[in-house]
């Protein structure tokens, strides 16, 4: 209340309360904007720390989104918080290393651990590597479908920078021509260093367009060598979705007891490559050859297929195979897994070695089919079960010392030196044909492959080293000693 005067006579004034404006629709819809531009700010804010983070919850949205075209598939994982993330290594890139691998899984594996430490060696950038779609095997995969390239990149962050993809500025739809080339083969340090490093000055970006064996598997230094390990037994972990089925394959035969994984190598692009058609038809091998021929980058034509096996440079065959398990003391009730794809010859070639051993399994008996289905025509990712199984099996016995027999057997030394059977197939070729002329009993047939063997169960051992002659020496990683052995020596 207000009193004043006027005229003399004293007026009391009531002060009326000021008049409330309505908000204009305009306001309204002013605030409603700035709300939604300040929530929308936030949401990119917390994508972009979890990207860092990598929070299970953005993890498994992106893996559906990734996988929503196949058949869903069951994965019972635990619970587990983010392991923290290593520091990075902080240094000077001096540029980027694009590589394209080629062969299958296990070559490419044992090719993305050498281009790792090539760029470590040489303070570069990585690419998330190529897999190879165009070789025999035509497998489509990706980096991505069958290692976990999350991990990848996060496990090796304290040695190398690896990014998905080149900045755009690099790639080639945006006109840049990187250096195309093919390191030679059981390089050095000092190669890398003064012939390959230079590159890099001039062109940026150079790219790998051939992997295999590019890198020496002796006269490395140990840091360098001990991270080809590091990359292998670690960071290349497989799918969450490939890891839950190699997993449920594993826990279905442990279940039934102790087993064996064979790596029964009798498939046709072996046989038709490496010219062995032992215990094969006449028109088997003709067609082996018609293969071999439809294939120019494959050099070596003309073979005699029993100068070869006389070598010891054929797998054994599934009756030979038979014949030597039973020779090393196994009986008709070990579990046997095998670890391969087709069979050349299919159950008829099998018939010999199922006989003599019933409990013979394959993945695709042991899974429901809708379980394999995301998998069929993706060779790799197939190979990549049998590495798991083969990897925790009781026993591994490969019949032929290719890609995938080296690299188990190395992951199983770095295990314990769990039981490997290296089997002597030269001094095996010999023993089979005295056995099965009737030259040599039963009796003396076991005793002489036992002895064979004695010392070829996995066993630690030196790796052979042969100066000059990197093929034919021991292969790095069936026996990475260096990661094995407190001392070097």
């Amino acid at each position: 209340m207000e009193v004043r005067t006027e005229g003399g006579i004293q007026v009391r004034c009531d002060k009326l309360p000021a008049p409330v404006i309505p908000r204009t629709r305009l306001q309204v819809w002013f605030i409603w904007v700035c709300s939604s531009i300040l929530l929308w700010t936030c949401l990119v804010q917390l994508v972009t720390v979890g990207e860092l983070w990598r929070p299970h919850f953005f993890e498994r949205i992106s893996n559906r989104l990734a996988h929503s075209d196949r058949l869903p598939l069951v994965i019972e994982e635990t619970v587990r918080s983010p392991l923290p993330l290593l520091p990075a290594r902080n240094y000077t890139s001096n540029g980027f290393l694009k590589v394209s691998c080629n062969g299958g899984l296990n070559q490419m594996r044992a090719a993305i651990c050498d281009m790792v430490t090539i760029a470590r060696l040489l303070n570069l950038t990585l690419v998330v590597p190529e897999l190879d779609k165009t070789s025999f095997w035509a497998d489509p995969s990706n980096f991505e479908d069958i290692f976990d390239v999350r991990h990848f990149i996060d496990s090796l962050r304290d040695e190398v920078r690896i990014v998905r993809r080149l900045p755009k500025r690099y790639q080639q739809k945006y006109g840049y021509q990187p250096l195309r080339m093919a390191p030679v083969s059981w390089s050095n340090e000092k190669y890398y260093l003064q012939q390959i490093l230079p590159l890099f000055s001039k062109h940026k970006v150079v790219h790998f367009n051939r992997t295999d064996a590019r890198l020496a598997n002796n006269g490395i230094s140990l840091d360098l060598q001990r991270l080809r390990c590091r990359v292998n037994f670690h960071a290349l972990k497989f799918t969450p979705q490939i890891e839950a089925l190699g997993n449920k394959l594993v826990r279905l035969l442990q279940e039934k007891g102790s087993f064996m994984a064979l790596h029964l190598r009798y498939e046709m692009d072996m046989l038709a490559f490496s010219g062995c058609t032992h215990g094969c038809t006449a028109e088997e091998a003709e067609e082996l050859k018609r293969m071999r021929y439809a294939f120019p980058w494959w050099r070596e034509k003309e073979i005699v297929a029993e100068e070869r096996r006389s070598q010891g440079l054929c797998p054994l065959t599934p009756e030979e195979t038979s014949l030597v398990l039973q020779a090393l003391g196994f009986d008709k009730d070990t579990q046997i897994y095998i670890a391969s794809g087709e069979i050349y010859g299919s159950e008829r070639r099998l018939a010999a070695l199922r006989a003599a051993f019933p409990h013979i399994v394959k993945k695709e008996m042991l899974l429901d089919p809708k379980e394999l289905q995301q998998f069929h025509n993706h060779s790799s990712q197939m190979a990549a079960l049998d590495f798991m199984v083969s990897i925790a099996s009781n026993t591994f016995i490969p019949t032929y010392d290719g890609n995938m027999a080296k690299l188990v057997e190395g992951h199983r030394r770095y295990l314990g030196f769990k039981r490997t059977v290296l089997l002597d197939r030269k001094r095996l070729v010999v023993l089979l044909d005295l056995h099965q002329n009737g030259t040599l009993s039963q009796k003396n047939f076991e005793v002489a492959v036992r002895w064979a063997h004695e010392k070829k169960m996995g066993q630690p051992s030196h790796r052979r080293v042969i100066v000059d002659k990197p093929k034919e020496e021991d292969y790095f990683y069936a026996n990475p000693l260096e990661c094995l052995c407190q001392q070097p020596d």
